[in-house]
C-alpha cells in the first residue's frame, strides 16, 4: 500500500472517530437536558400542579405558559413558591428545594412557552451613580429611597431589599412579581440593569457614619426622633437650673 493511501485512510478514520464522538457528546447533552426536563416534570406534579394544573395553564394559580426561566427562578429562589397554603401572600422566605431542584424546575416551565430568560447579572463593571439615579426614579416610589420597602394599596407592600441578589433584583425587573410593572429591556436595557443591581447591594452594604441609622426609614420618622430626644434634654435641663436656682 503506498504510503499516500495510507495517510488518506489515517485522516479518514481520525474524521469518523471525531464525528462519532460530536455525535455522541451532542446526543448525550440532549439526554441530560431531557432528563432535567423530566425531573422538573416530576417536581412540578408533585409540588406545583395543585394550583397551576397539570400542564401548567392554570387552575387556582395563573397560568405558567409564557412566564419563562426568569419568574420560575425568582420564585423559587426567593421562597415565594410553592405557597404554605393555598390564598397566602407570598413572601421572601427559605426555599424548600435545593438548587439543582430550582433548576429542574425552571427548565421545565421554561420549556412551557417562550418568556424571559435568566439574566447574567455583572455589578462589577457597572455604574453606580446611574444605577442610583434610575432606582430613585423608577424604584423608590414603592420600596424606598433606602429599598427598605413600604405600602401599596390593597393591603399590600413592596418588600425590602436588603437579602436580595444581582439577579434576583433584575429578574424582578423583567417579570414584574406581584404588583411590580415589568420594566422590559426596552425600558431599562441590560447595562442600566445591572447599575440599579449594584446600587441595591451598594445600600445593603453601606455604613451609617452618623450613627445609629435607626433602619433607615427615612427623615421625617429620623426628624421625630431627634425632636423628642432634643426636646426631652432641653425639658430635663430646664428642671435642673430650676431646681438649682432655688
Amino acid at each position: 500500500m503506498k504510503k499516500s493511501t495510507r495517510v488518506l485512510i489515517l485522516v479518514l478514520t481520525l474524521g469518523g472517530m471525531v464525528t462519532a464522538a460530536s455525535i455522541a457528546t451532542a446526543a448525550d447533552g440532549e439526554t441530560q437536558a431531557s432528563n432535567g426536563t423530566a425531573t422538573g416534570r416530576d417536581l412540578y406534579v408533585q409540588r406545583c400542579s395543585t394550583c397551576h394544573g397539570l400542564d401548567g395553564t392554570g387552575d387556582i394559580g395563573p397560568s405558567l405558559h409564557g412566564v419563562g426561566a426568569a419568574s420560575a427562578d425568582f420564585q423559587l429562589r426567593t421562597g415565594r413558591m410553592p405557597l404554605a397554603e393555598v390564598g397566602a401572600r407570598p413572601g421572601r422566605k427559605p426555599t424548600p428545594f435545593t438548587a439543582d431542584q430550582i433548576s429542574a424546575l425552571t427548565a421545565y416551565v421554561a420549556s412551557l412557552g417562550p418568556g424571559p430568560a435568566v439574566p447574567v447579572v455583572d455589578i462589577n463593571t457597572a455604574d453606580l451613580p446611574r444605577g442610583g439615579e434610575l432606582f430613585r426614579t423608577n424604584c423608590a416610589s414603592c420600596h424606598g429611597s433606602a429599598a427598605r420597602g413600604g405600602a401599596l394599596s390593597n393591603g399590600l407592600s413592596a418588600p425590602n431589599l436588603y437579602d436580595a441578589t444581582p439577579v434576583e433584583v433584575v429578574e424582578a425587573m423583567r417579570t414584574g412579581p406581584s404588583q411590580m410593572p415589568i420594566f422590559d429591556e426596552d425600558h431599562i436595557s441590560p447595562a442600566d440593569a445591572d447599575s440599579i443591581a449594584r446600587y441595591v447591594i451598594f445600600l445593603q452594604t453601606e455604613p451609617d457614619p452618623g450613627g445609629f441609622g435607626l433602619g433607615r426609614i427615612g427623615p421625617v420618622p429620623e426628624g421625630i426622633v431627634a425632636w423628642a430626644f432634643g426636646l426631652g434634654v432641653v425639658i430635663l435641663a430646664a428642671v435642673f437650673i430650676e431646681r438649682g436656682s432655688r
